[in-house]
């Protein structure tokens, strides 16, 4: 049973959404930053990355957090953010591709957060947490929201449907990203009803994507409790704001390696070493995308190979040794190029799938890379089996896209 409120958001009117909205503040740098925010004073950058207005003051410094606050206030003073008169879900819908994911925007129980109803599958780094908790505590308001997803409820999927159906969205455009943006106000109390009970037939909710802003926004819950030993539990400071899908809209796309040497061998010794646990042959196609689990597309000497984990390399019982991403590592970054923790070591890097697969050949022939893994996507049902099991999948697990777009609401914890 999943406790999923309306909330009354703050949001920019129609006619500056698409204006205001923008990247999430951790997918840029700050130079990016202060490039996609040039010229227009109305983008959502000025609040969740105000470093962009604040000089030579880096993210983490106070006058940052300050600045972000002030921004805040002139945004609502401005009219660039308005506050919806009653509590409302939103459906927020993207389309990439021509691939259609379609959450709700509401407010989800930091207490099934702490009592694991709400379910987690990635670690956090401390400093990425205290950032977001200055951020939030300062601005009185969760500026971002978590990425939630759940097993279908079929009785959300039709409110939804209906819904869309019979009203017209109040924002619709096209980021610069090419990804199109809708939001429906579901301000109709037999509609908010029947959603707010199709949640409670909901028996968890699993986060996504977004592990940072949900931990930093139970954090600043708690400092609020903290500072107010009478709270009833139905004040604003509960509640985390999320947009939250259904599982079979959710697209997770692959998440590859690139590896700076070969750990002082050379090619044919990687490769009889590589063979002890996979089969190698030249790979189909080129460059080459895993076609199902348990396959790796390798780029080594200007050339693609498919690999395929042996019989007996992995316990297909377990749901962490059994992702791609545990396979790899135990079986070749470890034993054969010397990688024993891909969190820390720097000869290690990332490669998100929406870089595409010659990405992986550039970091290789142009970046000074040895050596390029693609791997095969992990799937809702693998996160929702490490998720439900208590387990934390290793680091760099999943992408997901489009993401969401910051700024079209956001919601304030003032009790």
């Amino acid at each position: 049973m999943s406790d999923v409120r309306p909330f009354a958001a703050l949001r920019p009117p129609s006619v500056f959404a698409a204006q205001v909205s923008s990247l999430p503040y951790d997918v840029m740098s700050h130079a990016e930053a202060v490039a996609m925010a040039r010229g227009n004073e109305r983008s959502f950058l000025h609040i969740c990355r105000a470093d962009i207005d604040t000089g030579e003051a880096e993210i983490h410094d106070a006058v940052t957090y300050e600045r972000s606050r002030e921004n805040l206030k002139s945004f609502l003073e401005k009219g660039y953010l308005l506050r919806d008169p009653k509590p409302c879900y939103y459906i927020y819908r993207q389309v990439m591709d021509g691939r259609v994911q379609t959450g709700i925007v509401a407010c989800a129980s930091v207490d099934e957060y702490l009592n694991n109803t709400i379910k987690k599958h990635e670690l956090t780094r401390k400093e990425k947490e205290l950032d977001r908790i200055r951020h939030f505590d300062e601005c009185s308001c969760q500026t971002e929201p978590v990425f939630l997803a759940y097993r279908k409820q079929e009785g959300i999927s039709t409110t939804v449907r209906e819904w869309i159906k019979f009203h017209k969205p109040v924002y619709d455009f096209r980021s610069d990203d090419g990804v199109l943006h809708f939001l429906w106000v579901v301000d109709d109390d037999k509609a908010i009803d029947a959603i707010r009970e199709g949640f409670k037939a909901v028996p968890a909710m699993y986060i996504a994507d977004g592990h940072h802003r949900t931990a930093s926004s139970v954090a600043v819950s708690a400092k609020r409790r903290q500072a107010h030993p009478d709270y009833s539990g139905n004040e604003e400071f509960n509640y985390l704001m999320a947009v939250i899908f259904c599982d079979e809209d959710l697209f997770i796309m692959d998440y590859n390696r690139v590896v700076r040497d070969l750990n002082g061998l050379d090619e044919a010794a990687f490769l009889s070493a590589v063979a002890k646990s996979f089969e190698i042959v030249p790979a189909p196609t080129a460059p080459y995308a895993p076609r199902q689990k348990h396959e790796f597309g390798m780029f080594l000497g200007a050339r693609w190979y498919l690999l395929t984990a042996r019989a007996g390399t992995f316990d297909s019982e377990d749901p962490i040794a059994s992702l791609d991403c545990s396979i790899l590592q135990t079986n070749l970054l470890a034993p054969v190029l010397g990688i024993a923790d891909p969190r820390t070591d720097e000869r290690i890097d990332f490669v998100g799938g929406i870089r595409g697969l010659g990405e992986l050949e550039k970091r290789c022939t142009d970046g000074g890379n040895a050596v390029a893994f693609s791997l095969y996507p992990v799937t809702m049902a693998d996160l929702f089996k490490v998720a439900d099991a208590g387990e934390i999948m290793p680091p760099k697990s999943t992408w997901f896209e489009p993401k969401l777009r910051s700024g079209l609401f956001l919601h304030s914890i003032e009790s």
